[in-house]
Order: C-alpha cells, then sequence, then structure tokens
C-alpha cells in the first residue's frame, strides 16, 4: 500500500481543481448571485435548487440537506470513493504527480479499488478501438455500415471490437500490471477453467460512460451465428457500474441537455448514435433495464426543473413500445419538466429511420412528438367500447384522474375538454368540472403513503416549520427569527467570507458573545484557526484551515453553510461589518449590565461597602460602554 499522500499535495491537487468545474460535471449550475452557483441537490431530491456553490472559496453546501465541504468532499461523496482515491483521481485530471510520506512514489502502489477499476476500463476500451481495426473485426465494421455508420462515428462514441479468443483482453491487462482478483472485480473477465478469461469475445463493443466521461461498463453486440450468448450482452454489476445509476449518451449529451433544458430518450446504442448524427445530440439510453427514478435524478440536476424543460421518448409504436411508454407515464410526476412520446413510424427505431430516410426524417420524429399524458389517455380510452353510455363513463373515470394530476394548470383545462372530445361527451363543461374536483380533492387529501400531492391545509405536518438543521449535541436549536441569533450569523459569515472586514476587532470578541451554543462552536473554531485578522492576512487556505480545526463534522458542516451562504446587504463593506460587530458586540453588553443589576439587588442594603461599590462601578462601565456603542457605533469598540 501506498503511504500517507504528502499534505502540500493535497493541497495542491485542491487548489488546481476549480470546484464549480467539478460540481458541473454532475449537475447543471447557474448565476445564484454573489459570485456564487446553484443547482438541484445531487444527494437528495429537491424541487427547487438550494445547493450552492461558491467557487472563490472552493466550498460546496446545500441548505436542503445540509451536505457540504470542498472539491474533495463532494468527490468523495457523489461516486463514493475515499479520500486517497479522490485525491489520485483528481491528482491525475490536474496533471499533478503526488508524493507519499512512507515510501515516496511508485505508480504501481495499489490505488484504491475504484480506481483502479476505472483505469482498467480507460484502456480495455482503447485495447477494442485498436482492434476494430484488424482483419477479424470485418464483420463488426460491416454491421456498422450497414447501419449507417462510418469510421469517423465509431471513433466519435469509442466503438470496439473484442476478439474471439478466450483470454485476448485479460492477458494484455495483466501486462498492465493488473491482477486476476482486480480483472474479475471490473467484470471484464469472467472465472474460466483454468483461470480468468474475457467476458465479451468476438462482439462489437460499445464504452459505456457515466455522467463524467470516465468509462465504467460495455454493451457487447452480438455478430455471429455461432454465437449462443444474448444479442447484447452488457458488464455485470460492479464496483463502479449500476446499470440503473448510468444513461448511455450523457457524458456527449450532458452540456446540450443543460443549455437546451431538453432530453431524447432512446431504447439502444445505435438509436443514440443515430439521434447525435442527425443532429438530436440530446439522446441518450438506458443500458439494458427500463427507464426508472434513478435515471430521473440524473436528468432532472442536468434539466434544473425548468418550467420549459421537456423530457421526450421514442418508443416503436408495436405493443412493447406501448408498454414502455405507459410505464414511463407511471414517473411523469416525478419530473417538473413536461414529458413527451415520440412514436417511429412502421416500427422503425430511430436507427432504422435514420438509415431508410436520412437525418432529417430523425429530426421529424423528434419534433412531432405528443405529450405523454395524452399518448397515456388515448392507451385508457382504447380499451372502452364508446359507443355504449356505460363504457364512456368507465373509460372517463380511468382517463379523468390523469388529466387532473397533470400538474400544469392550463394544460390541464385543455386537455380536459381534450378528453371530452375523445369520448365524445358533448357536455365538455361535465368533464372539466369532474377533472377540477378530482385535481382539488387530491390537493386537499395530500400524499398517501408514497402519493403524491401537498398536504392537507389543516394538517399537522404543513405548520411545521422547516426544522434548522442540528449543528451541536447541546444547546437549543438555531432559531433564525431571533434578531441575536440572525446578527450573530451575519456576523460569522463576515468573518469565513471577508475577514478583513471584521479584523482585528473580531478576534477580541470573547466566545460568550454567541448566544447560539453552534454559533459559539464556529467562533471558537475560527480562533484555533488563527483568527479573521490571520484569514485577512493570508486568504490563501484561510478556509481550508478553520474547517480542518473544527472539532466535529457537525461544526465543520456549519463553518460550510456558513462561509457559502449568501450575505444579506447588497453592498458588503466595512460600514455593514461594523453594523454587525455592533449588534452583537451591544446585546452582550446589555447581558452583562442585566446580570450585574441583579448582583446589585440580590446584594441588598446590608452588603460589603466595598463589594457593593465594586458592583456598581462595573455596572457605570458597562453603561458608559453601552451608550458609547449606541452613540458611536463601530468607533467605540
Amino acid at each position: 500500500m501506498a503511504g500517507r499522500i504528502n499534505d502540500d499535495d493535497v493541497k495542491a491537487v485542491r487548489d488546481a481543481v476549480p470546484i464549480d468545474a467539478v460540481v458541473s460535471e454532475y449537475l447543471q449550475l447557474r448565476n445564484a448571485g454573489g459570485g456564487n452557483l446553484k443547482g438541484l441537490c445531487p444527494f437528495h431530491d429537491e424541487k427547487s435548487p438550494s445547493f450552492q456553490v461558491s467557487p472563490s472559496k472552493g466550498l460546496f453546501y446545500c441548505f436542503g440537506c445540509q451536505e457540504g465541504g470542498d472539491t474533495l468532499d463532494f468527490v468523495m461523496k457523489i461516486d463514493h470513493l475515499s479520500f486517497s482515491e479522490t485525491v489520485e483521481r483528481l491528482a491525475a485530471q490536474a496533471g499533478i504527480t503526488l508524493r507519499y510520506e512512507e515510501g515516496g512514489y511508485n505508480p504501481t502502489h495499489q490505488r484504491g479499488e475504484r480506481i483502479r477499476l476505472v483505469e482498467a476500463h480507460k484502456i480495455a476500451a482503447e485495447f477494442y478501438v485498436e482492434q476494430l481495426d484488424g482483419p477479424e473485426a470485418e464483420i463488426g465494421r460491416k454491421f456498422l455500415a450497414g447501419r449507417g455508420f462510418d469510421q469517423a462515428a465509431a471513433q466519435h462514441f469509442g466503438v470496439g471490437y473484442s476478439p474471439a479468443g478466450w483470454d485476448h483482453l485479460t492477458r494484455y491487462l495483466r501486462g498492465k500490471g493488473f491482477s486476476d482478483k482486480e480483472l474479475l472485480l471490473s467484470g471484464l473477465s469472467q472465472d474460466g477453467r483454468r483461470g480468468p478469461i474475457d467476458r465479451f469475445r468476438g462482439r462489437l463493443m460499445w464504452p459505456i460512460r457515466d455522467i463524467t466521461g470516465e468509462v465504467v461498463g460495455f454493451g457487447a453486440r452480438k455478430l455471429r451465428d455461432d454465437d449462443n450468448g444474448p444479442k447484447y450482452l452488457n458488464t455485470p454489476e460492479t464496483a463502479i457500474y449500476k446499470k440503473s445509476h448510468v444513461l448511455y449518451g450523457i457524458d456527449l449529451a450532458k452540456k446540450e441537455i443543460a443549455r437546451t433544458s431538453s432530453a431524447v430518450v432512446v431504447e439502444g446504442y445505435t438509436d443514440v448514435m443515430a439521434c447525435h448524427l442527425a443532429g438530436v445530440t440530446t439522446a441518450i439510453a438506458t443500458c439494458g433495464t427500463a427507464f426508472g427514478g434513478d435515471h430521473i435524478k440524473i436528468l432532472r440536476r442536468l434539466l434544473m426543473d425548468n418550467a420549459t424543460a421537456e423530457v421526450i421518448f421514442t418508443f416503436d409504436g408495436d405493443a412493447a413500445g406501448q408498454k414502455a411508454a405507459l410505464r414511463a407515464f407511471e414517473d411523469d410526476q416525478k419530473f417538473a419538466a413536461e414529458t413527451s412520446i415520440a412514436i417511429t413510424p412502421g416500427g422503425m427505431d430511430p436507427c432504422e429511420l435514420r438509415l431508410a430516410e436520412g437525418d432529417a426524417a430523425v429530426q421529424k420524429l423528434v419534433e412531432s412528438r405528443t405529450p405523454l399524458f395524452e399518448f397515456a389517455i388515448r392507451q385508457m380510452v382504447a380499451r372502452h367500447n364508446l359507443e355504449t353510455p356505460a363504457g364512456r363513463a368507465a373509460a372517463l373515470d380511468e382517463a379523468a384522474p390523469v388529466v387532473a394530476a397533470i400538474k400544469n394548470v392550463a394544460i390541464q383545462h385543455e386537455s380536459a375538454v381534450q378528453l371530452a372530445g375523445i369520448l365524445g361527451i358533448l357536455d365538455t363543461q361535465f368533464v372539466v368540472k369532474r377533472v377540477a374536483q378530482l385535481a382539488r380533492w387530491a390537493r386537499e387529501r395530500g400524499p398517501e403513503r408514497g402519493g403524491r400531492g401537498p398536504e392537507r391545509p389543516g394538517s399537522s405536518r404543513s405548520h411545521q416549520q422547516v426544522p434548522a438543521p442540528a449543528v451541536t449535541a447541546s444547546g437549543p436549536a438555531l432559531n433564525l427569527r431571533s434578531p441575536a441569533h440572525r446578527t450573530e450569523r451575519e456576523l460569522l459569515k463576515l468573518a469565513l467570507q471577508y475577514p478583513a472586514l471584521v479584523s482585528p476587532a473580531f478576534d477580541a470578541y470573547g466566545i460568550d458573545e454567541f448566544t447560539a451554543p453552534p454559533y459559539a462552536a464556529v467562533r471558537q473554531t475560527i480562533e484555533e484557526a488563527g483568527g479573521a485578522e490571520q484569514g485577512a492576512e493570508d486568504t490563501s487556505g484561510y478556509l481550508a484551515r478553520v474547517r480542518e480545526a473544527a472539532p466535529n463534522d457537525t461544526v465543520r458542516a456549519l463553518v460550510t453553510e456558513l462561509a457559502v451562504e449568501a450575505i444579506h446587504a447588497r453592498t458588503v463593506d466595512e460600514v455593514y461589518a461594523g453594523v454587525q460587530l455592533v449588534q452583537v458586540r451591544l446585546r452582550a453588553v446589555d447581558r452583562r449590565i442585566r446580570d450585574v443589576q441583579g448582583t446589585l439587588a440580590r446584594l441588598g442594603p446590608n452588603a460589603d461597602p466595598e463589594q457593593h461599590a465594586a458592583v456598581a462601578n462595573e455596572l457605570w462601565v458597562l453603561q458608559q460602554y453601552g451608550q458609547s456603542l449606541r452613540n458611536q457605533g463601530a468607533a467605540a469598540l
């Protein structure tokens, strides 16, 4: 095992890789003001963005689930890596050679399971691409050509070929230093009678990349009649490949999806290729599994749940395609985006359509989409006999709740009118009122267990305040309605984000001047990191030092939150900072005055004269100081 990574190298990696560049690989970020960026949190489901990134500070924080940290923390959390694996991955991206405290740098050191498996897949992808040029792979090249893909298309998507022998790739990866255990864990090899053999043999290979562009698996297409395996064979579930967590083509489509707020979901690898080559560069596909909740999470982070966002599903017009479309509709309400469906003509998939009618036909297919709820309604209605009153009533009973569930009220009304026409009910207003009534009942009823919709207005949950994050094991919860707590929070934000504006005065403030225990813990942490004055003199690494000085993860999370949260002022300057300093100090002085007045009252008329005089003198000094703060502001500090 490699030793501990040199601290200077860790700092170099942290500084070299901008946090906004890393986070943008996973979700769409938009301007949040004050130099910050915001997006939908990748660590919990949310409807509106509460996840913020501060590029200038190198930190992220979610005000919804309280996850936060620096670039390393983000990668560790989202990709489930160890600290050393994260540093090694980002160091490789930044071209930084790491030094280890024990034994120096040695590239043959074990580097963590995930890093090794990703590296094996990267090398395997390059190996397969090279094999596609060989004589044996002619059958693969003909397959691609027969579907309208030339050499340039194959190179763009990284398509390759796995040799038909038993262990060509296995031997190649062994030569690159990979152990048999790693090859089996990666899914690239499988157990044979005499040891590991290649899992993929004599097949056309599509590399499956995650949203960051790293190869995490492969899809392999059968080419020969004597191959007794399935038509498509995918990498098995591994430490880096979960088929429900990846979308083929997402690495190529993500920027265009974010830019256009739209995505096209197709069914196969060649369909993705055909769409992209035809100009539909937002196309993606699942990898051997149905489109589900985890795929939705990936798309939602890119689409940002804009009101104009759209997800378009393409399915064959056959029974299986219709069934898949209805299954997709079941997840429709998990999107804030509108969902549509494009039915390919004549049962052709997008690849076949492009081959038969050209690029324009693929573009037209997407443009001619139908709202998915309309498709679902027509499928439901088609199961009933509309020639009879009973059939029309049954169809209305089934379809009306679907229309009532449509998020956009205007579309809901128009769809109710359309439903009346589909059913042949002349009294359009009857259907419209029925749908509106169902929608109102759904809102009042709220979500059942696992259901949808808002809380019942009179329910206990609807009146609960959003709890403040618990940041200490003891002490009262933060109450941001308290003027004292609001001011203390603002002062701590200034001390973390603009230390030059509050130092050196801030460093003279005692821990007891912060009435909220969580804020007192942050004040203590800043002091142990060298204070705000040191941060003003040496801004490089200041926040990192404060976070490292935190006594536990809870305090560290609050430090991160305060370092990212926006200052509540249009102009952040010495005047604003002075007001916060004065208010925190003045409240502390007023609290002390009340304590001393209580002491003076308890002493009574028979108290020791010297003790009485000392307490009375302290009271006078405090009162004078309080008056100076009120009259002179920051000048009296």
